[in-house]
């Protein structure tokens, strides 16, 4: 059996999307690094369209909120992976407040004013 976004009625809205995405993006959604997208494939780090949740686990086929630039290698190594991403990760309570990603307080050191 064949994946949906290989073949039926979500094929067709899926190219749209990857239309859409090489055109708009240009970093990959895994690693980070920039995509060139005139690379194409045997080549490691030519671009591919990722989904961000595998189809395999729930993800809509052919969503463009679910799909994103990425390198062939890094699309191959998330294989049918889920990763927590930084927005979607909950704050780490230290004392009665919540601290902001920007800075690690935890290692915080006040300077010692001279007298």
């Amino acid at each position: 059996m064949q994946r949906p976004d290989r073949t039926g009625p979500h094929r067709a809205q899926f190219e749209r999307n990857k239309k859409i995405i090489l055109r708009t993006q240009n970093v990959c959604g895994i690693c980070g690094r920039p995509v060139d997208l005139s690379l194409k494939p045997p080549n490691p780090l030519a671009p591919c369209i990722d989904h961000i949740v595998p189809v395999s686990k729930g993800g809509h086929p052919s969503d463009i909120e679910n799909l994103q630039l990425a390198h062939w290698t890094c699309n191959r190594q998330k294989s049918d992976k889920l990763f927590k991403n930084k927005e979607a990760m909950e704050p780490q309570v230290i004392g009665n407040r919540n601290l902001p990603w920007s800075t690690d307080w935890t290692k915080y050191k006040p300077k010692k004013f001279k007298a």
